[in-house]
């Protein structure tokens, strides 16, 4: 687990949720409604806790005694429009203007082992609800009306340690709703807390129950943990307590990389290593990070790895093709996690060629390589470029110096080429009517391999003019005829 970083300055909660409310006006008129219907609303859980750190938030979840059907009346004429997030659970949402609500009834929630969804039990005090919140430093409320800052649990003093605990025992906590486990890796990168010891042991000793969670909402947690500041120390957390070998098996599987005699390095290290030099480098993609796509081409870019392991006779190891096998098996898990077809598609893309740079030698790059390389990319290039520099965790600095001036040239051929030749839009010097009109065929097979003919002559040769390229194509359907004579 990395070091907690310095311990946070916080705010005075009355002052810092005052302020926030003052953001807010509109909220003040609808805790008026629910105090002259005799009910309580009290702000609570994400929105506290990231006002006393000082951290902008756009939610705005409230707790509240009324039951759903007052709140849904309560609602009505001060929203202007409402819909169910989720009834059954006690939750409404409402949007005024600019400003979205979910307002939940207290809850006493009751679970079934089997089933993450909880068999609600409307509860009857504030302190009862926020029991029931994942961790302390979600459990506190800001009661409108009064103004109490209420903190049965001490999150304030966790804020302020950088800790995480759970309102009651970890072990009550997450069988009721494993998915907390993932939230645990989750708040670890993004806030950079430490899990106390009984939360991670609780996480160890029930890892497997994670496996109720849909592959949604696991995904979502992932997400939101590669997408944090720090998410190498919320990866550990999942990998060292077994969780990862339930969601994202690849990712411990790397730790087996490190031979007996330690002849190779520790590709799981260097995988975590990957993606935090990619992260550093995410300023050069268009709009910055963070990036989705190229956290997770850098976390899975070795996973090919296990699958591929070779031990020659000399004692050395090998990895061929790991970057198509890796390819594959990133393919595989995302589909499973229910990721987008598109994110699917980039990711697995990546993978595949992450090795490409260091195919072509020590810089030795012909223009036909480099339009190759450009066409291979296609809309992943600048992604590929900050993958590839990041995938040089070598300590050698002669050798990563070396490295990086071959890239660095490297990039600045497919520049001028670009500029000269448009390489985001290589096509050959002819189209497909233009070779079905040429050859005098009509549609079919032919046509697709003259025009790969083409492909091919215009990445090693650039631009020919539609006249060399209609020569070229005669030539090219002669021999074909002479082949088949």
């Amino acid at each position: 687990m990395a070091t907690a970083s310095p311990s946070p300055t916080l705010r005075d909660p009355g002052a810092a949720l005052t302020d926030l409310l003052g953001t807010a006006p509109a909220i003040g008129e609808l805790a008026a409604r629910f105090a002259a219907s005799g009910h309580t609303l009290a702000l609570v859980g994400g929105p506290v806790r990231d006002a006393v750190l000082g951290r902008p938030s756009h939610d705005w979840d409230f707790t509240t005694s009324a039951r759903p059907e007052v709140v849904e009346g309560l609602l009505d004429g001060w929203a202007d429009t409402t819909w169910d997030v989720g009834r059954e659970y006690g939750t409404l949402a409402a949007r005024k203007g600019d400003l979205q609500v979910e307002i939940t009834t207290y809850r006493d929630e009751q679970y079934d082992p089997t089933s993450r969804k909880p068999q609600v039990k409307y509860g009857d005090s504030l302190e009862g609800d926020l029991s029931r919140r994942d961790f302390t430093v979600n459990a506190m409320a800001y009661l409108l009306g009064t103004d109490t800052f209420v903190d049965p649990f001490g999150g304030l003093a966790d804020i302020e340690a950088q800790l995480l605990r759970t309102p009651v025992a970890a072990t009550q906590s997450f069988d009721d709703d494993p998915l907390r486990m993932m939230r645990a890796a989750r708040f670890v990168s993004q806030l950079g807390f430490t899990p106390v010891g009984e939360v991670v042991e609780a996480m160890t000793a029930m890892a497997e129950r994670i496996t109720i969670v849909s592959a949604e909402r696991v995904r979502d947690e992932l997400d939101k943990t590669l997408l944090g500041a720090h998410p190498r120390p919320g990866l550990t957390l999942l990998v060292d307590t077994g969780i990862a070998a339930y969601v994202l098996p690849e990712l411990p599987a790397l730790r087996l990389e490190r031979d007996e005699h330690h002849r190779h390095k520790d590709v799981y290290d260097h995988s975590l290593t990957v993606l935090e030099q990619a992260i550093a480098l995410e300023e050069r993609l268009p709009g910055g990070g963070p990036d989705l796509v190229t956290r997770l081409a850098a976390l899975l870019h070795d996973i090919g790895k296990p699958r591929t392991r070779r031990f020659l006779d000399d004692g050395t190891v090998t990895f061929h093709h790991h970057d198509v096998v890796g390819a594959k098996l990133a393919r595989k898990r995302l589909r499973a996690l229910r990721y987008s077809n598109d994110v699917v598609d980039e990711v697995s893309r990546l993978v595949e060629l992450h090795l490409r740079f260091h195919g072509y030698g020590t810089g030795e790059w012909t223009d036909s390589a480099v339009r190759r390389y450009v066409r291979d990319a296609g809309a992943q290039l600048q992604r590929l470029h900050v993958l590839t520099r990041a995938d040089s965790t070598t300590r050698n600095r002669r050798k990563a110096e070396r490295l990086q001036r071959t890239y660095d040239d490297l990039e600045q051929r497919i520049a001028q080429l670009a500029e000269a030749e448009e390489l985001d839009k290589i096509r050959p010097d002819l189209d497909g009517n233009q070779i079905m009109e040429i050859l005098g065929i009509g549609p079919g097979k032919v046509v697709g391999d003259a025009y790969r003919f083409l492909l091919d002559l215009r990445l090693d040769r650039g631009p020919l003019g539609e006249d060399v390229a209609r020569e070229a194509l005669l030539s090219w359907w002669a021999a074909r005829d002479g082949e088949k004579a």
